[in-house]
């Protein structure tokens, strides 16, 4: 029964039905064909996927996203690393990953970061002869970096569902996140050194870092209120939420002054906009997680496993492969609802830590954005940099292919996501 469920899901899908529309019609047709259980379950188990006090938080990240890219902050964030690693060759790309990881600290979206980022660094790229493919990969790579360091929207996605503690998902993403921009940088320097291309020398004048430093501090200070009251424990995480925003827009009106008061209610009605779409995607994944309970999928799912006999390193070998393929068809969002729910289970039989599955899962769908053919964020760049789709595909896939060997990395050394969470928390 399950099988026509899940048949009927990627059918839909497959015709150009949406994400959330097709979960809601293959759920209620299960139910029909089921026969068991009145329709009345629909408006029910659609409720109780949304009625989760901890989803008030995505609005409230996905608004700070907003804030930040109206503000200038971005701006004033890339001209601040421009200073110190843009003297390197091929600067502007590791300004685009130093940025990145900046901004990760407050939006938790990579398309909200590459949004950003790329509007800004993409004409300054040009202007300094970079080639289009090569300014669009790296910021589309680097975007990915995004939802790894926290805050992070997928890894609150994970926590509401599973039960696991978030501040743990956040901290575990820190050490991933930043081995991506190591990684992302090596690539890089491989790449910038065959192309040649030019050093931009920059004296490092003290005068002129003291008074870039004065124009930033407001702006670098945002990522640490964050971080630091989900660590600490001083606020909720949907206060922190709401202080971000209640920071960010303090310094845009006031002491930036990018933003005016006139704009506000558009910049908060495009986040609320962009947040339905993930609300309504809550809400039919309450209908399938009720499916998946009373099917027991979960622990068929575990006595298949056993029957196979795999160890701890073949599944999360196949898990791995599993969900990088997902990632290419669908998007990420429903794939970690749906599938994260069914795997944890056998993930934790065979030994394997729920934070540290929670972590690796979040970082081979985020890769997902960078494979075709769904690829949003190879969309979103193509669009900006007005490249072909396919052309920023042949260009793209060494730092795919170096975010991968991060995977595996944090794979099969669990203490790279564990090590922090089991120090403070």
């Amino acid at each position: 029964m399950i099988l026509i469920l899940f048949v009927l899901l990627f059918l839909l899908i497959g015709l150009g039905f949406s994400i959330w529309t097709s979960m809601g019609i293959s759920g209620m047709i299960y139910i029909l064909i089921r026969g068991e259980v009145s329709l009345k379950i629909l408006a029910s188990t659609m409720v109780s996927g949304v009625d989760i006090p901890t989803l008030v938080a995505i609005p409230f990240f996905m608004l700070a996203g907003e804030l930040m890219n109206s503000s200038g902050i971005t701006r004033k964030l890339a001209d601040f690393a421009d200073t110190f690693v843009g003297r390197f060759r091929g600067g502007l790309a590791y300004v685009a990953i130093v940025v990145n990881v900046i901004m990760a600290g407050v939006s938790g979206s990579a398309v909200a970061d590459a949004s950003a980022v790329s509007s800004v660094l993409l004409p300054a790229m040009k202007e300094r002869g970079y080639d289009r493919p090569f300014a669009a990969s790296i910021n589309a790579a680097a975007a990915v970096i995004g939802p790894i360091i926290p805050p992070s929207i997928p890894m609150i996605f994970i926590g509401v569902i599973s039960g696991l503690s978030i501040g743990r998902l956040f901290l575990g993403g820190v050490i991933p996140g930043l081995m991506m921009g190591l990684f992302l940088a090596m690539t890089v320097a491989i790449t910038t050194r065959r192309k040649n291309y030019p050093v931009v020398k920059k004296p490092l004048d003290p005068k002129i870092l003291f008074n870039l430093l004065k124009d930033t501090i407001f702006a670098l200070l945002a990522p640490i209120i964050i971080i630091l009251g989900v660590v600490w424990g001083i606020v909720t995480l949907v206060e922190v939420a709401v202080l971000a925003n209640f920071y960010i827009l303090l310094v845009s009106l006031f002491v930036y002054r990018t933003i005016r008061f006139k704009e506000i209610p558009k910049l908060f009605s495009k986040a609320a906009v962009f947040s339905t779409s993930i609300m309504i995607i809550f809400a039919v994944v309450g209908l399938y997680q009720y499916i998946v309970a009373s099917e027991q999928l979960g622990d068929k799912l575990g006595l298949l496993i056993a029957d196979l006999n795999l160890n701890r390193f073949t599944f999360l070998l196949m898990a791995n492969i599993f969900f990088l393929f997902m990632g290419c068809i669908l998007d990420a969002v429903p794939v970690m609802l749906i599938f994260f729910p069914v795997l944890l289970p056998a993930a934790t039989k065979l030994g394997v830590d729920p934070t540290h599955f929670g972590v690796i899962v979040v970082i081979n769908l985020m890769i997902g954005l960078l494979t075709p053919p769904i690829g949003a964020l190879l969309f979103l760049e193509a669009k900006i940099a007005d490249l072909e789709f396919e052309q920023l595909v042949r260009h793209v896939w060494p730092y795919t292919l170096a975010l991968i060997v991060v995977l595996f990395l944090c794979t099969y050394i669990p203490q790279l996501i564990l090590y922090i969470p089991n120090l403070i928390l």
